[in-house]
């Protein structure tokens, strides 16, 4: 079954220090089955990564290879957002609407969702959505 991820999953494979056996296990995971994520996705990991460079956690050619590599993966982005219900999990659950965006793409699809997120996980444990940490 295909995972919905968020972008703290993602960003886990890029950083060296932030890898575990957890988040390649996802990784294969995705490679074998896919992922499905809000259009965001691109955008928060892209964000995630500059900063990382900033900071020294990443050559800008290794994003760049990084990067590379993720478009190989079957991550189908999902562009029907329930603009409702994503307001209203961000509204019961005090998320960020973008967070909250992760948690309706995992409800609506019925797939299980992979974050490093802990109020996320905690948002879709309340709301019945089987969590997958990295």
């Amino acid at each position: 079954m295909p995972l919905t991820l968020d972008a703290s999953v993602v960003v886990a494979w890029a950083l060296q220090d932030e890898r575990s056996d957890a988040a390649e296990s996802l990784l294969l995971n995705v490679r074998k089955q896919g992922g499905v994520s809000p259009g965001l996705l691109w955008f928060e990991i892209r964000n995630a990564l500059i900063v990382a460079e900033r900071r020294g956690r990443i050559l800008a050619a290794d994003t760049d290879r990084f990067l590379e590599d993720l478009e190989k993966l079957a991550i189908e982005i999902d562009s029907r957002c329930d603009s409702r219900n994503t307001l209203r999990l961000a509204r019961i659950h005090n998320l960020a609407a973008y967070d909250a965006s992760y948690l309706e793409v995992a409800i609506r699809r019925q797939f299980p969702l992979a974050t490093i997120d802990q109020k996320l996980a905690q948002a879709a444990k309340a709301e019945g959505v089987n969590v997958v940490s990295g």
